[in-house]
């Protein structure tokens, strides 16, 4: 068992940022790659970006490439996904989770075997 837990969501006004953490208690993330999801209401879930386990590889969805930016501290066993210049269509519930890949690659479109509770992210405009 991995328990990913998120923090950060809230509510911000178009523009806005937020920085979104996932962290783990009792374990590691040293072994795992981190991807970011959100699903909106109403609408499938989303792969947002994802980071590996070494940390030097990145992934986004063009959605939000220039405007997330994904990095992760092994030493804190933390996974940070910062959102900026948020939209209203931004608007969902994201999700970390959690996936063994090799340690410099990772994709949204992997079964990812571990995924936190999430956190709501709403934007207003």
């Amino acid at each position: 068992q991995l328990p990913l837990v998120e923090s950060g969501g809230g509510l911000v006004q178009t523009g806005g940022s937020l920085t979104l953490s996932c962290s783990v208690s009792g374990s590691t993330l040293d072994f795992y790659a981190i991807g970011w999801f959100r699903q909106a209401p109403g609408k499938e879930r989303e792969g947002v970006s994802c980071i590996s386990r070494n940390g030097h590889f990145t992934e986004y969805a063009d959605s939000v490439k220039g405007r997330f930016a994904i990095s992760r501290d092994n030493a804190k066993n933390t996974a940070y996904l910062q959102l900026n210049s948020l939209k209203p269509e931004d608007t969902a519930v994201f999700y970390c989770a959690a996936a063994p890949m090799a340690p410099g690659y990772c994709s949204v479109l992997y079964d990812y075997n571990y995924w936190g509770q999430g956190t709501p992210v709403t934007v207003s405009s």
